[in-house]
């Protein structure tokens, strides 16, 4: 009879054991763990602390003043509840140490009223005030619990990122428990010339001083040493796909005839910009070379990344093989073909376009047509990677706004071909830290220029009570021939928010504007009529159009010059930018109004503020990750990768830079891992991503 996990705990620890093992732990802490995402003893150990305390520099409470930052170490002495005459519940406790005594209130914290107990052990960091004697306020604090043989025994104090009902004590007798177990068993994942080069401490040294550090200066580097860690195996991933792409795939040798582009360049009503030959040159030579063209088209919105695209898919259709052009909303696909596909037809081109939407006989004809090649191009969305989609010979995979979809869905649309060229494009500027970490398995061009006789838009901050003035400014562009935006965050009126809503501004608007005729479009409107509301306004039918964030990708109307975005403190930087992109399009000066409740903006006025200062996407792209952080941004399960656990992009770019230089360096000199010195990282690799193959896909 085999024994139990905890049977095996018991005869000795293993990295992989579900941490409910653990003395002190079981199932119900085991939970806890695993909402700040600690499922097995392995995943403790690498638990890093968010932040250390350092007692000595501490304050004793004699010592404080109004308006310190401080934090104390005392002792309760007494605590309780009240009510205040605004009927607002407090919770109170007074706490000593050795010097004083201070005053700790939590207002409207019911719940706290019996977490302090006398004599109790209690950390209090926050502002101090002073009301009738000292006070912290709402203070952030840790509670000793009665099984806290470590309390504050260290000097240096590690603070974990935690949840409701785990506290610091629990997780400090965990880690230690399982150090005594099994830190003997983590094995060394560097090799010792990294190790050497970059004097790092090695991996058991950098745990106990992450976890029980002996000054604040070891710590860190124990935290350097796990971040390029966590970093160079990322890179080490994409360096490994980049290679099996390239070595494993050969290219259809797709050199441009000029027999569709040439013509394609006549009939253009513009000149292509400076930026565009460029990487349209970078994308020549990959199609025309044996290997597989694995490529990111980055450029700011407005820049001309549709028109690089369709050249790239003319000249897979020069070579007798057909090209598809996937993207991630029907409006988006359907604003492709309409925009192109007359022009395409008249240089003999047949293109389709394949959606959720598309009728039962239309799409029976519509993939007869890609099987039997006569569909030379084709634009769409998910609908193109379903079963029964089957090409005659896909020779250009392009995926427009890429970073909405996952890399699944990106693999099974390459699927469909063999080996064919492989073109990503995203108008959400991605900062260059970024872009090393979702992309670095890609060769990148960058389009930072856009066509000439395009103005920057003007933007401003205005406050909703001039709304009036607004619409009157307003009236004035469209009864100039030209149209306009309004762009709202929700679709209904919503009880708990106060905000505008789409049917709403809609009303409001047909009523200030009574002259001039206006639509509303929205998510979850039919398709057909959506389609319908955006290709009327595309002719010029409407003047103005109410929408959602909808309207945030591929709209493009080159007479729309105003762009009204009610709350825009509920939109990030980057869908500002986007937004914002839909006008200026054109050769006119385009208007860009935040209407924003000033009262109610808070933290959001930087931001806001920041975007009314520059029209540069990479900039605000920058500004994005600082203020946000990269981990939202990341979106890693989008990408096939894992997750960042310990290190920040924002503020560890250097070592992003030197780990990914490391790996992209390694993989050349030993692209199977298999020198001897190379052993402990192939192991690693394995080890850490084992069961997860789509870590080795493109894109």
């Amino acid at each position: 009879m085999g024994m139990t996990l905890g049977e095996r705990w018991a005869e000795g620890a293993e990295l992989d054991t579900p941490v409910q093992y653990l003395k002190g732990i079981g199932p119900k802490r085991a939970e806890l763990l695993a909402k700040v995402g600690v499922e097995t003893i392995g995943q403790l150990l690498f638990f890093v602390p968010r932040r250390y305390l350092d007692r000595s520099q501490m304050m004793a409470i004699r010592d404080l003043r109004p308006g310190d930052e401080a934090t104390v170490l005392g002792r309760v002495v007494t605590a309780g509840a009240r009510r205040l005459k605004s009927y607002k519940q407090v919770v109170s406790a007074m706490v000593r140490d050795e010097s004083g005594m201070i005053e700790a209130l939590w207002f409207n914290r019911p719940d706290l009223a019996e977490r302090f107990h006398a004599n109790q052990e209690i950390l209090l960091s926050g502002q101090v005030t002073r009301y009738r004697g000292m006070q912290f306020v709402n203070p952030m604090f840790e509670l000793a619990d009665d099984e806290a043989e470590f309390s504050f025994a260290n000097t240096i104090i590690p603070v974990y990122p935690l949840t409701e009902g785990l506290s610091m004590w629990t997780i400090r007798r965990a880690v230690a428990t399982a150090m005594e177990k099994c830190l003997a068993t983590v094995p060394e994942s560097l090799t010792p010339g990294i190790i050497e080069h970059y004097q790092f401490p090695g991996i058991r040294d950098a745990l106990q001083a992450i976890h029980f550090p002996k000054d604040i200066e070891s710590a860190l580097r124990a935290r350097e040493r796990l971040i390029y860690d966590e970093l160079f195996y990322f890179q080490l991933l994409l360096a490994l796909r980049h290679r099996e792409y390239v070595s494993s795939r050969k290219g259809t040798n797709l050199a441009e005839t000029g027999t569709l582009t040439g013509p394609f360049m006549e009939k253009l009503h513009f000149k292509l910009t400076k930026a565009q030959v460029r990487v349209l040159d970078e994308i020549r030579q990959d199609m025309a070379s044996e290997r597989c063209m694995n490529r990111l088209l980055q450029g700011d919105v407005g820049s001309g990344k549709t028109v690089v695209a369709l050249y790239a898919m003319l000249v897979a259709c020069e070579n007798s093989a057909q090209a598809a052009m996937m993207a991630p909303t029907e409006i988006l696909a359907e604003q492709h073909y309409q925009g192109w596909h007359e022009r395409l037809a008249a240089i003999g081109v047949k293109t389709a376009i394949l959606t959720g939407s598309t009728k039962a006989a239309e799409r029976r004809e519509i993939l007869a047509g890609l099987e039997s090649g006569e569909v030379r191009m084709v634009f769409g969305t998910h609908a193109l990677i379903e079963e029964g989609v089957t090409f005659h010979r896909l020779g250009l995979v392009v995926v427009d706004e890429q970073h909405r979809f996952g890399v699944r869905q990106r693999a099974a649309l390459l699927n469909k071909g063999v080996n064919p060229d492989f073109l990503v494009m995203t108008a959400t500027p991605i900062p260059r830290t970024l872009a090393m970490t979702l992309y670095g398995d890609l060769d990148a061009s960058v389009l930072d220029e856009k066509p000439p006789g395009r103005r920057p838009v003007v933007t401003k901050l205005m406050s909703g009570l001039e709304r009036d003035s607004v619409y009157l400014a307003t009236a004035k562009h469209l009864d100039a021939g030209e149209q306009a935006f309004v762009v709202c965050p929700l679709i209904e009126e919503s009880e708990k928010l106060d905000l505008a809503s789409a049917v709403k501004t809609y009303e409001q608007t047909k009523a200030a504007l009574p002259k001039h005729r206006v639509g509303l479009v929205h998510g979850r409107m039919k398709s057909d009529e959506r389609n319908e509301l955006m290709e009327k306004f595309r002719k010029k039918e409407l003047d103005l159009l109410v929408a959602t964030s909808v309207i945030e990708v591929g709209v493009d109307v080159p007479d729309a010059t105003v762009m009204v975005i009610e709350h825009p403190e509920r939109f990030g930087l980057a869908q500002l930018h986007q937004l914002r992109g839909r006008i200026g399009r054109g050769s006119r000066q385009s208007f860009c109004i935040l209407l924003a409740p000033r009262a109610a903006l808070g933290d959001a006025l930087e931001r806001l503020e920041f975007f009314v200062s520059t029209n540069d996407g990479f900039e605000l792209a920058e500004k994005d990750m600082e203020l946000r952080g990269a981990g939202e941004l990341l979106g890693t399960r989008q990408h096939g990768l894992p997750d960042l656990r310990i290190a920040e992009l924002g503020r560890d770019r250097k070592i992003l830079r030197q780990a990914r230089k490391d790996a992209f360096r390694l993989v050349a000199l030993d692209p199977e891992l298999k020198q001897p010195q190379n052993v402990c990282i192939r192991r690693t690799l394995l080890t850490r991503y084992e069961g997860r193959s789509e870590l080795l896909r493109v894109g």
